[in-house]
């Protein structure tokens, strides 16, 4: 689990790489490391999300990537699909064997 910051939705992570940290920690528990921030659609779209949104761009922040031992993406899951969904973590779970 990785989480990326970006501000590229509606400005709601306009603060510091340290701000969204300690934001994320404090009000959602979050343990998971986190990237700097980036921007994941546009012109200066992050070459990571360059080759993992080759099929269409991020719809809206919390999209999720599954990505396997090989590095290649597995699935994609949008962001109305929660954490604890029964098809994320069965995919998960595929992933790991």
């Amino acid at each position: 689990m990785l989480g990326v910051p970006c501000n590229d939705f509606g400005g709601q992570e306009p603060g510091s790489e340290t701000e969204i940290k300690t934001f994320c920690t404090d009000k959602y528990k979050v343990t998971f490391p986190m990237t700097a921030k980036v921007s994941i659609k546009g012109p200066a779209k992050h070459p990571l999300f360059s080759a993992l949104t080759a099929d269409g761009d991020v719809g809206w922040n919390f999209e999720k990537f599954l990505i396997g031992k090989d590095g290649k993406l597995i699935k994609r899951f949008g962001s109305d699909v929660e954490p604890d969904s029964t098809d994320l973590l069965t995919a998960i779970e595929a992933a790991l064997k």
